[in-house]
């Protein structure tokens, strides 16, 4: 949304390939080329390669006079251009010449070079060569300058050439480039001769870890893919005056109305800049400043931008020698803001001063025919759109830097982008490495700092290529303060959290689970999911089964996919999460886990379903676990750190922390449970007087044990709803006196009805978190105690330890008393937290139960976190008040105590593996509590 339409230029056609021409238009797509040049060039063909898969967009890629005939730098746009993209000829391999060390001046083709369609990569079917591992990739085209250009200086621009080019015009050397992951020029001029040119470009790329990679392989699998090598992105011509601009740094300083702005270019000493920004046509304001430092436009009362309503403005800079304009240039810009803020006492990533629980797919930018360059501009936009579809408001780029029309069109399209660096493995050691990427990582910022949509930079995946995170954080602060920083996605991997950047980036497969937040910084589910479903006819690899939990069918994959979605907004409150990332928008190659095919021609979900539960979770409608623990925490200004307990019979609030005592923290624990009088809401049953529920009664909350009378359920029951102060937190509204809430007044809980003032609205929300009690069924911890099966018939098995590893077997009062010894143990305080439990061994003092690898097997104590994290687990009630006990690992609180095939595991019921299906999984992780079998 530059407003400019851009002339096409009548170029000439070169021998060996059309020299087409594209444009952008008001809405950024291209000019078509005239009937005349139509009539001259021929459909591109592609040679003898075979496509494994195609898009809907392939034959159109391939029959395209000019390949993504688009104008390619949306933020700053010139009226003339001239794309090269099209046949070149090609020269690759090891016989080729040596690119790395390549000649001083351009080497020769072979008599009938290979042809190439450039933009995409050798490695590509669309490219015509389809093959992996040249290293030395050689191409060679013609051109004519239009005459019009004539008394201009004439610039070649590369979108990006992976990952060494060096350029020939004429035979002549013009310059070098590294970095396959950014833009970069060359003022071609006094290379030029009247007439036909030629331009030689060789690509060095060995595909190695020495240089930014990203997950590109010369042995392709699981998660790391085919590689791209040389062109991949649009290679084109335009004219410039001597003085001109090179890049626009902008800013949007939303509380200050303004817009601010740096000019960047060449030869611009002494001139003046203008710039004018407008909306609908109409002047909205406009500045003058000088070259290389800021002014600022004012923008009164901005219409901001935000994924609901990703509003642009159009931009007009032009360069002034004396009165004389010399250069001019179209963009646009975006007025939104982006940083961290305390919400109900929770730190929470603020868009426009609002907490905006952002969420998105994993985006890996991998096309079948394509690889890193998508067939189409329609193609490119089409992966966003589909995030749009299915009500994700963000997309986290994922160790690729895509084209900047991408960009473009998250910024159109309206959908945050968390941009990810992509690795270099050999800066773990190297610090030449190192120096390369961190001037790659500031090209990077430096070219699309100006986008709105980008709100994140993320510095590095899982420590692939990680060093010196503290300064990294630091440094990328520095360079772009206006945005979120995420040093580390993946904290789980060593070196873990080191304390610095704006997030705290939690990996969980299948997931999902929640960091912990800190003071100033965001808790985030960087990547989780990866759930599969194989689509035959639409897979890369017919045999393969990748990544991570395959399901049989579409119905099945959108359930657990919903489960887990559930869980989220769970989370979301009770934990403070304030992102999450699934992994992803669509398989790519062996991997199976995307909402669309690798060729994006199958749906594998149910997307009218899931675009309900995400716009359910961005909303922040409430959402409980039913059988878990909840404490209710106040978040009226001044008074965040008050819960609701019982005493006396009352319900009233208090201040509870770490150091409160145990009967206090008990108190202000409760554990939620289907509504008794409507299943659709909840009730609050006290978990430390069990059978005793939050009722109210002449509007006073009070704890009453259930009679079982109608009024007592209707009493007791509250229907969640969005949080009447606006935060991500909730509000209970009575079931059986509708627009009457429960709010605090003076430490007192009471019922009253809606109040449209900002006092009712901040009494009457609450934050739900995880119960300061984290047992929802309270055992007398030090008891001995067998843990029987509940599934109807398998009722007489227990839990007992053979061999080190934890079975279930039938136990009866004839068994020997080794069973009885190995199916008996004492329920001790959690050892990793004392409001659950650890499991001790009855004929094995001192060893435990504790999980590994999700199997649940019996060792002695070790003095470690892990090992009593995974040696304590949480006791659960039931949604439905049902007969049972739950056993939730401490460490993955989703994943549950479960029996099957008589072993124990921990599962989540997600699926993957046959211990893991959904099938009974609610039964089968429902234990009876029981006297010893050996007291």
């Amino acid at each position: 949304m530059y407003g400019r339409s851009v002339r096409c230029l009548g170029a000439a056609l070169a021998s060996l390939i059309v020299a087409g021409c594209g444009g952008g238009s008001t809405d950024g797509t291209s000019t078509a080329l005239d009937a005349g040049t139509r009539s001259k060039a021929a459909a591109v063909t592609a040679q003898a390669v075979s496509a494994r898969l195609t898009t809907p967009w392939t034959t159109a890629a391939l029959q395209a006079a000019v390949p993504l005939p688009e104008y390619p730098r949306p933020q700053l746009t010139r009226t003339d251009w001239l794309n090269l993209n099209g046949k070149w000829s090609y020269n690759g391999g090891s016989a080729a010449p040596d690119a790395n060390s390549p000649p001083a001046t351009a080497p020769g083709f072979p008599a009938n070079p290979e042809q190439v369609l450039v933009p995409y990569p050798v490695e590509s079917y669309l490219s015509g060569i389809q093959r992996m591992n040249d290293r030395n990739l050689w191409y060679r085209r013609s051109f004519t300058v239009p005459a019009g250009w004539s008394g201009k200086h004439v610039k070649l621009n590369f979108g990006a050439v992976d990952r060494k080019a060096t350029v020939y015009v004429n035979g002549t050397r013009v310059g070098q480039h590294s970095g396959g992951y950014d833009a970069f020029s060359f003022d071609i001029t006094p290379y030029l001769r009247a007439g036909s040119n030629e331009l030689v470009v060789g690509a060095f790329d060995p595909t190695t870890g020495d240089d930014m990679i990203g997950k590109q392989t010369l042995n392709p699998g699981g998660i790391f893919y085919t590689p791209s090598s040389g062109i991949w992105q649009t290679v084109w011509l335009e004219p410039v005056s001597a003085p001109h601009i090179t890049r626009l740094d902008m800013t949007p300083d939303v509380p200050n109305n303004r817009l601010r702005v740096i000019v960047r270019g060449d030869n611009l000493a002494g001139t003046s800049i203008e710039a004018v920004a407008t909306s609908g046509g109409a002047n909205v304001g406009s500045a003058t400043g000088t070259v290389d430092i800021e002014f600022t436009i004012p923008v009164p009362n901005p219409h901001l931008w935000s994924p609901d309503d990703p509003f642009l403005y159009d931009l007009k800079i032009r360069v002034r020698s004396g009165t004389t304009v010399v250069d001019e240039v179209g963009s646009y810009f975006g007025m939104r803001s982006i940083g961290v803020g305390t919400v109900d006492g929770v730190p929470r990533p603020l868009l426009n001063g609002k907490f905006v629980f952002q969420f998105g797919p994993l985006d890996q930018g991998f096309w079948p025919d394509g690889l890193y360059t998508a067939p189409t501009d329609d193609a490119l936009k089409s992966d966003l759109q589909a995030a749009k579809d299915l009500g994700f408001n963000m997309v986290r780029k994922h160790i690729k830097v895509e084209p900047q029309r991408w960009f473009y069109w998250a910024d159109k399209l309206g959908i945050m982008v968390w941009q990810d660096m992509p690795q270099a493995w050999d800066a773990e050691t190297n610090p030449n490495v190192r120096a390369k990427v961190e001037a790659e990582d500031r090209e990077i910022v430096d070219e699309h700092r100006s986008s709105p949509a980008v709100v994140t930079w993320v510095i590095f995946n899982e420590s692939w290529g990680d060093f010196d995170m503290v300064r990294m954080a630091n440094t990328f602060k520095s360079w772009d303060a206006s945005r979120l920083i995420n040093t580390h996605s993946g904290i789980n991997f060593a070196p873990g959290d080191q304390g610095t950047g704006d997030l705290i980036d939690l990996h969980d497969y299948p997931g999902p689970s929640a960091p912990n937040w800190q003071p100033g910084r965001v808790a985030v589910l960087g990547e989780f999911g990866g759930n599969g479903l194989r689509v035959d006819g639409h897979m890369w690899n017919p045999a393969s089964t990748c990544c991570y939990n395959l399901y049989p069918d579409s119905a099945t994959l959108t359930n657990v996919y919903l489960d887990q979605v559930n869980s989220l907004r769970d989370l979301a409150v009770s934990r403070g999460l304030s992102a999450a990332v699934y992994t992803e928008t669509t398989d790519v190659e062996d991997e199976l886990n995307g909402f669309l095919t690798y060729d994006r021609q199958v749906r594998k979900m149910d997307f009218a379903r899931v675009k309900a539960a995400h716009q359910a979770l961005i909303d922040g409608v409430p959402y409980l676990r039913g059988g878990a623990s909840y404490s209710l925490r106040t978040v009226t200004p001044g008074v965040t750190n008050r819960y609701i307990r019982h005493a006396n019979s009352l319900a009233s609030t208090e201040v509870v922390d770490a150091s409160s005592p145990e009967l206090l923290k008990t108190d202000a624990s409760w554990k939620v449970v289907n509504g008794l009088a409507d299943s659709s809401c909840v009730s609050f049953e006290s978990v430390n007087v069990p059978g005793q529920f939050l009722r109210h009664a002449n509007f006073r909350l009070r704890l009453d044990p259930n009679d079982n009378s109608a009024l007592f359920k209707s009493d007791a029951t509250f229907c969640p709803r969005k949080a009447l102060n606006g935060g991500f937190g909730m509000s209970l509204e009575s079931k059986n006196l509708p627009g009457y809430y429960v709010r605090h007044m003076n430490a007192e809980v009471w019922l009253n009805q809606f109040q449209d003032t900002d006092l009712f609205r901040n009494d009457a929300s609450w934050a739900p978190q995880t119960g300061w009690w984290r047992s929802a069924v309270v055992i007398t911890p030090g008891d001995w105690h067998s843990m029987r099966v509940l599934t109807p018939g398998y009722d007489n098995r227990y839990i007992r330890h053979q061999d080190g590893l934890a079975f279930t077997e039938v136990v009866d009062a004839d068994s020997s008393t080794l069973l009885k010894q190995d199916a008996t143990w004492r329920l001790v305080a959690g050892l990793a937290d004392a409001s659950c439990y650890s499991f001790e061994s009855r004929n094995f003092p001192g060893e435990f139960l504790r999980h590994s690898n999700s199997r649940v097997r019996r060792e002695p104590q070790q003095n470690s976190d892990l090992y009593r994290a995974d040696a304590t687990f949480c006791a659960q009630g039931t949604a439905d008040g049902s007969t049972g006990t739950r056993f939730a690992a401490f460490n993955y609180p989703n994943r549950y105590l479960r029996h099957y095939a008589a072993e124990v595991w921990i599962s989540d019921g997600l699926g993957g593996d046959a211990w893991n299906t959904s099938n009974s999984f609610l039964v089968d992780t429902r234990w009876s509590v029981q006297a010893p079998w050996a007291p």
